[in-house]
This record gives structure tokens, sequence and C-alpha cells, in this order.
């Protein structure tokens, strides 16, 4: 059996399932390490898989016209990680979600998913609560980037995520500001 404490809890907060529920949930569960630089999912790929980051950073970014790699978000340990769009669909993900430390993950598929959603309507509403929470989410960081400037950006994440920051590679911070190497060098030094 793998380290389950941390997703137990992290279904338990939703207070919506029994121990047996949770525990017939981790025993359809699988667990695997990534290595650092390494992908959970790769452009072109389907997302069939549900993930729960137990340790490890994960960063989502995608190729512009330009074939230049922009970082769009964050992955840190006790939260999901998928390509949700192509979770979803099942159509090929446009994304990529690469490990930027070595991790490890308990996944679970989408169709040992559906037939627990199918058997019990507590997992139906769990992937509602999910899809919810996606969404903000998105709205979230789409009024940031529009409201915030790349300082407050900045100052924002280092708040939320301080011991995970200094793990990532301030080229990749830059990119998910929106700003240059230079600028976001510019900015730390006025911290």
């Amino acid at each position: 059996m793998f380290k389950k404490n941390q997703l137990l809890e992290y279904l338990k907060q939703y207070n919506l399932f029994t121990d047996s529920e949770i525990n017939e949930f981790i025993s359809l569960a699988t667990i695997s390490t990534i290595k650092k630089g390494d992908f959970f999912i790769k452009q072109d790929e389907i997302c069939t898989t549900l993930s729960f980051v137990n340790f490890g950073i994960f960063r989502s970014f995608y190729y512009s016209n330009n074939d230049e790699e922009i970082t769009y978000c964050f992955t840190f340990p006790n939260t999901l990680l998928v390509a949700y769009s192509s979770f979803i669909t099942q159509n090929k993900s446009e994304e990529n979600l690469q490990a930027l430390t070595d991790s490890e993950i308990i996944s679970i598929s989408k169709k040992e998913l559906e037939n627990l959603a199918k058997s019990n309507n507590k997992w139906l509403n769990f992937l509602k609560i999910i899809a919810e929470k996606e969404y903000v989410e998105l709205e979230k960081w789409i009024f940031n980037h529009q409201k915030s400037n790349a300082q407050k950006r900045y100052v924002d994440l280092i708040n939320n995520y301080p011991q995970f920051v200094q793990q990532i590679p301030l080229h990749y911070i830059a990119s998910y500001l929106g700003i240059t190497q230079r600028h976001l060098s510019r900015i730390r030094a006025s911290i």
C-alpha cells in the first residue's frame, strides 16, 4: 500500500465520503514517480487519468505561435494534476505538464472514476465540484493577469507558496508572469 494519508485528507475535506468509499477509491488508484524534467502528459496526447500530487512541483505550458514555451500554471503538492480539457473530452491535449522536481503522484483512470460515479452519486458530485473549482481557478487566473501587474503577481506567488517558489527555475516564473527574466530580476531586487 502506498502513502495515502495526504490523499485521504484531501478527499475528506469535501465532506462527501465515508472512509470505506475513500478506501475503495484508493484501492483503484496507482502510485508512480515522475523524475524531474519528465512529463505527466505532452501536447497531442490524451489525458486518461486524474492524479493527486503527493510531492513535487509541475508546470503547465503550451507553445506559442513562435514555438516559445509559455508557462501558465504551477501545480503543487496536495492538489490534483490533470490536463482537464483533454480528460473531459478525451481529445488531444493542447498543454504539457512537466515535473519541475522529482515527484510522486497517485492516479485513477477516467474509466475507474466514471464507474465510481455510476455506482455512487457522491463521486458524481465530487467531479462536479472539481469542475467548478477548475473554472473558478481559470477565471481567477485570467482576472489576476489582467488586473494585477507582474510585481503583485510575483508577491502573491511567493506569499502563497513560499516553500516551493525557490525550487522553480526563474525563467519559468518569468514566463508565468508574462515578463522577461531581466524584468523578474528587477522585481526581485526591489522587494
